[in-house]
């Protein structure tokens, strides 16, 4: 072997030296920059999720109340020292609309079977009684009812005249179950106390037949399960509801 080619053996080692070296930067280099973007990506990730525990706080503190729309002003707590003569046709149908600040609830009234009952939750409709009233119970554990109507919001209060009982002999009831839908008259647990409170039964409720059924719900019984599944001031299962129900207004029609 001459003295030439070891000068070009020498040459190539050098050059495939500096081809390795070269070699191992490029992936020293490759590598820093894969590094650099998965921590670029972990930190928008990070930015993301803070982005959306945030949103979802905003949302939570910002999300509007179900019960909103009370109308300003009070119950005008009227009072009678007998109840009203007859004035409905009991023959004609009746319908009656409870414009809570939850939305509308529609009732058809049965003025055929509970005729004075009828007669006296239109008397107080067109009285304006029942507007700026809160509906004060809700139970949601045994029977399913939101009692509404009276003046006082205390469970006491009443139009200073009672009612006799009727219907009572309504066959949906004689099983000792009121119907969900049933609109039926409050009293004070003794026969023909009733006044002006009355409860919307929003689910089957184990029930005496000792109340008074003079209505069905024809629309908003959603809105009432709503309400119930808000739950009671508390936490208990029986008392003021959480949410806001105040009747705004009664407008009854003769259909």
């Amino acid at each position: 072997m001459s003295s030439g080619d070891g000068g070009n053996e020498r040459g190539g080692a050098a050059e495939r030296n500096a081809a390795r070296r070269r070699r191992i930067e490029e992936l020293r280099a490759a590598e820093k920059a894969k590094l650099k973007k998965r921590r670029s990506l972990f930190a928008l990730a990070g930015v993301v999720v803070v982005a959306l525990v945030a949103g979802g706080i905003v949302w939570a503190t910002t999300r509007p109340v179900f019960c909103g729309d009370a109308a300003s002003g009070g119950p005008n707590g009227k009072q009678w020292t007998t109840a009203p003569a007859m004035s409905i046709d009991t023959s004609a149908a009746y319908s009656a609309t409870l414009k809570t600040s939850c939305g509308d609830i529609g009732i058809k009234l049965d003025a055929k079977n509970a005729p004075q009952t009828v007669n006296s939750f239109v008397h107080l409709a067109q009285q304006d009684y029942f507007d700026h009233t809160k509906c004060h119970r809700l139970t949601s554990s045994g029977i399913y009812v939101l009692q509404c109507g009276d003046p006082t919001g205390t469970g006491s209060g009443g139009p200073g005249y009672t009612l006799p009982d009727e219907y009572l002999k309504d066959p949906a009831i004689q099983g000792g179950t009121y119907p969900a839908g049933t609109v039926a008259m409050a009293n004070t647990g003794a026969a023909h106390t009733g006044g002006s409170q009355f409860f919307l039964v929003y689910q089957a409720s184990q029930l005496a037949a000792s109340y008074t059924p003079f209505g069905t719900i024809t629309s908003g019984l959603d809105i009432l399960r709503h309400i119930a599944r808000d739950g009671v001031q508390g936490g208990g299962t029986d008392g003021k509801p959480k949410d806001n129900v105040v009747i705004n207004s009664v407008p009854v029609t003769k259909d």
